[in-house]
């Protein structure tokens, strides 16, 4: 497995750098995993692109200092303030939808896990009106962690982030998107690893998802490229 760490030096080159994770485990058949912190930005779905209320939406965004990024899938927005961890894993596959739900109880199964390792047990689920709501989320005190799921004809690939600290500012810059957006959302929604007496520390978070969503496989390591 391809283990790739770092950030690249832009938020839009970034979102590439995982893309192009993805596209070479399709043409290798090797599994790649990528655990980062990603920019300070709120990132929006196509759902949301298309709201009457996204140019308000956005506006509130970068008036807290949050840089924009638009997502070609997904759900609603989602904020990350530079504490906030995502995870990415490539598997090839034969049968891309064929497996889709099993590889997510897997992977939640995996981050689980890794909390456990950061000082919390998390449940699956998530509160009422919370951020980029779905099925695939664990919660603690609020929702901490969600995940999504995206399925081409040879290789998929399961994402997601976890809050580990900074659930109060995370809460501030997405109350006034969710209104604008009209999207139900509560402020006390918003978990994290810290509130819920686990790690602050975001490195100890990627180090625990890394180590349980490699799941005991050799990896080889590489460093994103800034440009």
């Amino acid at each position: 497995m391809r283990l790739l760490r770092g950030c690249a030096a832009d938020p839009e080159t970034d979102f590439q750098r995982t893309r192009e994770m993805a596209e070479t485990v399709a043409e290798d058949r090797e599994p790649a995993l990528r655990v980062w912190r990603p920019h300070r930005q709120v990132a929006f779905g196509r759902r949301d692109a298309n709201n009457d209320g996204y140019d308000q939406a956005c506006r509130a965004a970068r008036d807290r200092g949050y840089i924009i990024i638009e997502r070609a899938v997904g759900g609603r927005a989602v904020a990350y303030t530079g504490s906030t961890v995502s995870f990415s894993l490539a598997v090839p596959t034969e049968d891309p939808r064929g497996a889709i739900d099993d590889r997510y109880e897997w992977a939640k199964a995996a981050v689980q896990r890794a909390l456990d390792d950061c000082g919390i047990t998390a449940r699956t689920g998530e509160p009422d009106a919370a951020f980029c709501p779905g099925s695939h989320s664990l919660q603690v005190d609020g929702k901490i962690a969600g995940l999504a799921q995206r399925v081409r004809q040879s290789v998929a690939v399961v994402g997601g982030i976890v809050v580990v600290r900074d659930h109060e500012a995370i809460a501030e810059v997405l109350a006034p998107i969710y209104e604008a957006l009209d999207v139900p959302f509560d402020p006390q929604s918003v978990g994290s690893v810290a509130n819920a007496d686990g790690t602050d520390d975001p490195e100890q978070v990627i180090t625990a998802l890394e180590r349980s969503l490699a799941d005991g496989r050799d990896v080889s390591v590489s460093t994103i490229r800034e440009t």
